[in-house]
């Protein structure tokens, strides 16, 4: 974290609702295209934060020239968990807001999540808003096609009809965008960087959160966002997530999606505890002991 530097916006807004937390890797294009979704249609208080790695696109100097832009900054690609961290250290909001910059936000997102949060009364919970994909990547995500690229997309056509497209609230959230209070998310200590650059750190963020007693993991069906499809993470050299995960948690991470927060069903309320049928215990067990089999090798 040595290697980050910061920078407080030029123009910082008073009291904002959310900070909005949106890591960048040479994605230019992309990045302006969601900043300024979020100026046209965000009706809620906010700021904006940027974290910019390697930046070597224009990106630092076209976040430098904007005002109300608070970033940090790493002349290396530090990856999304130490670029959340170190967002969190410039944010002033009490509700910190994560969308990636491959995303294009839509009306009433983020006045449907104000909303949430004003009517769970708590402040343990997890919310996300909908993704729609030009091909859904989870039961979560709304699969409808307009555009692959910034060069193909329709953005008067998807203003006109996303609205229109069934989808119900479901349980699990755990991918962007999402909110989740300032004080949890200090009290789990953020983003766990042993998971750089980022591969399975969603899940493992899920999984601290209900180990912290969280219970409400909720997704909106009508807060809505496009998604283009994990531009920067094609481009990145992945960690293998998969078996960090199961080293920390003693199980797979679709163990945690399935039945822990059950990801995809239709919301019926606050989770209850777990019910993970024998034979997926024992699976986890053969995973934990071949991991320690080969660590011992």
């Amino acid at each position: 974290m040595e290697d980050i530097h910061y920078f407080p916006a030029k123009k910082a807004p008073e009291k904002p609702y959310f900070s909005m937390l949106i890591p960048s890797w040479n994605n230019l294009p992309y990045l302006e295209l969601c900043l300024n979704s979020i100026r046209k249609h965000a009706t809620v208080p906010f700021e904006l934060i940027v974290h910019l790695n390697e930046g070597k696109d224009g990106s630092r100097a076209w976040v430098e020239a904007q005002a109300d832009i608070a970033f940090s900054f790493s002349a290396q690609n530090v990856g999304v968990c130490h670029a959340m961290n170190a967002m969190r250290t410039l944010a002033r909001a009490d509700y910190l807001l994560y969308l990636n910059d491959d995303m294009v936000v839509l009306p009433g997102w983020d006045s449907l999540l104000k909303k949430e949060i004003e009517q769970a009364g708590t402040k343990n919970f997890f919310f996300s808003s909908t993704m729609i994909e030009p091909r859904a990547q989870s039961s979560c995500s709304i699969e409808a096609d307009f555009g692959r690229s910034m060069e193909t997309f329709q953005s008067e056509k998807i203003l006109a009809e996303f609205r229109e497209i069934p989808f119900h609230d479901w349980q699990g959230a755990t991918w962007p965008p999402n909110v989740v209070h300032r004080d949890l998310w200090d009290a789990v200590g953020g983003y766990s960087v042993e998971f750089s650059p980022g591969m399975y750190s969603d899940p493992d963020f899920s999984m601290k959160l209900w180990q912290e007693g969280v219970r409400l993991f909720k997704g909106l069906g009508e807060s809505r966002v496009y998604h283009f499809g994990s531009i920067s993470v094609k481009r990145v050299k992945q960690n293998k997530g998969y078996f960090q995960f199961i080293r920390k948690w003693g199980m797979t991470s679709s163990t945690l999606s399935r039945y822990y927060l059950r990801r995809g069903e239709v919301f019926d309320g606050p989770l209850a505890e777990a019910k993970v049928p024998i034979l997926v215990h024992l699976k986890n067990a053969y995973y934990r002991l071949s991991l320690l089999f080969r660590a011992g090798q």
